[in-house]
């Protein structure tokens, strides 16, 4: 059978009526029913992006992300990576090679006992030669601001130290693609902002592409897109600025904005003549001072 291969060579991921059905089981094994967990979505992204998938615990966005990396495989429907089908087993490693998947807990990708094995695993494991692979972990470590931790012992590390070694660890295998499923959600607000920092200097200096599936409004303003998944289906998509214009829908959606968004959001409702999808301090102080400078409301 001739390989149906992705004729847009800018398009890094591209989900085809994409669709992913389970068996539900009652507790002696029988099957009660099927659910639908990625109902019928298509969309693009585009190389070197930096893209936000939203939608709230149980949306399906997480077992969308499992696709990418060839986790999981279509019910119906396609999904290319780098333009290959991931239904081709036997192309298996150039679409992990191509799509690096990064988790939730950091402690749970973390095998090596110090930072720079650990590094190092993921290219031993597709046939790096030996010298090559201490100049990624090299260059890999020194991306993620943490060269200097390479003979530490990764148990020792803060949560947000280990995340960004985990990144490490995808960035030496030279993915175009790095999918995050949450890898903010069990850190503090400073790994946090860790974190978001290196994914930015990955997209910006490095041009990988990310798609950063979160729950964090914040972590969504700088993306280049976003996508909106509810009940496994694709319910919004555009630039953080015209997602967060639609402040009641995605309240209806059980997603919340960010804080300055809502604030700009009900004083409209109130009167003030403020525009739609503010996201930032700085915006929301330009648009009040010209309200001010105009006379009010």
């Amino acid at each position: 059978m001739l390989r149906k291969e992705n004729d847009n060579l800018e398009d890094i991921i591209k989900a085809e009526n994409l669709t992913f059905e389970y068996y539900r089981r009652d507790e002696e094994g029988n099957v009660e029913g099927i659910t639908t967990a990625v109902d019928n979505i298509s969309l693009t992204v585009k190389k070197g992006d930096f893209v936000a998938v939203l939608g709230h615990n149980g949306s399906g966005k997480s077992t969308f992300a499992k696709h990418i990396n060839a986790l999981l495989y279509p019910t119906e429907g396609t999904l290319f990576v780098n333009g290959i089908d991931t239904t081709e087993e036997e192309r298996l490693l150039e679409i992990r090679q191509s799509a690096g998947m990064v988790f939730q807990n950091p402690d749970n990708q973390i095998v090596c006992t110090l930072v720079d094995e650990e590094v190092a695993f993921g290219p031993e494991n597709i046939g790096v030669p030996s010298e090559e692979i201490w100049e990624r972990v090299e260059k890999s470590l020194k991306a993620v601001g943490m060269f200097e931790y390479r003979n530490a012992s990764p148990n020792k590390l803060s949560g947000g130290q280990k995340q960004r070694v985990a990144i490490a660890g995808i960035v030496a295998m030279k993915p175009k693609c790095i999918v995050l499923d949450e890898p903010t959600a069990m850190l503090d607000p400073s790994g946090r902002k860790e974190v978001m920092k290196v994914l930015h200097e990955l997209n910006k200096k490095e041009g990988v592409t990310i798609i950063l599936i979160t729950h964090y409004m914040d972590e969504v303003i700088d993306a280049d897109k976003v996508f909106v998944i509810d009940g496994g289906k694709l319910v919004m998509q555009g630039t953080p600025h015209e997602i967060f214009s639609n402040v009641e829908q995605l309240k209806e959606l059980r997603l919340d904005v960010p804080q300055v968004t809502e604030l700009a959001f009900e004083l409209k409702k109130a009167g003030v003549n403020l525009p739609d999808g503010i996201l930032t301090h700085e915006e929301f102080i330009r648009a009040l001072s010209r309200v001010v400078k105009s006379g009010g409301a």
